[in-house]
């Protein structure tokens, strides 16, 4: 039997054993659930930002996938990464919201403007926005229904069989999306870099 988890002495890596948190909570430490928010929450948050666009939302999507997941977390058998499952659940959550509300859009929308560094040469900040933009308009210009393929692809390094697991769309299905994802952000860059020389 594993030994417990202690709060106080906790020596954990950034990536601890997510398998073990969980057995530990679903054994009675129901107080180490907070360990699971911790590791994750940044990346559910960034999910409910890429479907509801605004903090406030966000931040209510966060709290009911992990009220979700404590109610679920007896039922988490393994058979995937911890993360996996989790990120099925927020999908799904988003997806019933989205569907009574709006369209999808992409995390790569509002992110790639995040990911620029004012302390940048004014050149290196054009190019890179440059490459932001192009990859907005990749996306965009990918069916809807898959965009979020890509952004689980791109933005939350989630593998083919992981996305299939979140999403339920077929794996072939995934890397025809990602594949012509990256075609056209490939045809982007090269008419930028065309256009830069």
């Amino acid at each position: 039997m594993a030994e417990p988890i202690r709060d106080g002495s906790l020596g954990l890596p950034d990536e601890f054993d997510d398998q073990l948190i969980v057995s530990q909570i679903v054994s009675g430490q129901k107080d180490l659930f907070r360990l699971l928010v911790r590791q994750h929450e940044k990346a559910v948050y960034g999910m409910g930002i890429s479907f509801f666009r605004n903090q406030e939302d966000a931040s209510d999507f966060t709290q009911e996938v992990f009220l979700k997941t404590y109610r679920s977390l007896s039922r988490f058998e393994g058979r995937s990464r911890f993360s996996t499952w989790l990120y099925k659940i927020a999908y799904n959550t988003a997806l019933n919201e989205v569907n009574r509300r709006k369209e999808y859009l992409s995390l790569a929308e509002d992110e790639a403007d995040k990911l620029l560094n004012d302390s940048e040469s004014p050149e290196r900040l054009t190019l890179r926005n440059a490459a932001s933009e192009a990859v907005r308009l990749a996306i965009k210009e990918l069916p809807e229904r898959f965009r979020v393929c890509v952004d689980l692809y791109f933005f939350y390094d989630r593998s083919y069989q992981e996305i299939e697991a979140i999403t339920g769309i077929p794996v072939n299905t995934i890397k025809s999306h990602v594949f012509r994802a990256k075609i056209i952000l490939r045809e982007k860059l090269q008419d930028l870099e065309r256009s830069v020389v």
